[in-house]
């Protein structure tokens, strides 16, 4: 998808600060970090929501969680514990739609679900 950035930022047109790689998967410094730590993971192959996986697609999903653990080593926050956020669909916070995977850590996250 020409248009999409995390797209354009797999085909190396946009430059990213990589924290991790592999075939399928794509991870990244978030530009507007939200916590010390804030990594984007991305399928390297657009998929626009969370709802766009299909049963044939369930790997995309694994692949993404075994990429969490992976940064969350990298980025030394495995242990003392991160967050990991899924928004989906406007109303559900996603802003840009390819399928992503916020990673969050290095301090104390708050509870926001109460």
């Amino acid at each position: 998808m020409k248009d999409c950035v995390f797209c354009r930022i797999v085909a190396g047109e946009i430059p990213c600060a990589k924290v991790y790689e592999d075939d399928d998967i794509l991870a990244f410094d978030d530009i507007h970090p939200m916590a010390p730590v804030h990594v984007v993971m991305i399928p390297k192959r657009h998929i626009a929501t969370l709802m766009d996986i299909d049963t044939s697609q369930t790997d995309t999903a694994a692949r993404l969680l075994a990429a969490a653990r992976k940064v969350a080593v990298i980025k030394n926050v495995a242990e003392r514990g991160f967050r990991t956020v899924v928004n989906c669909n406007a109303e559900g916070g996603q802003v840009v739609f390819h399928l992503h995977m916020h990673l969050l850590g290095g301090r104390k996250l708050e509870d926001t679900l109460g």
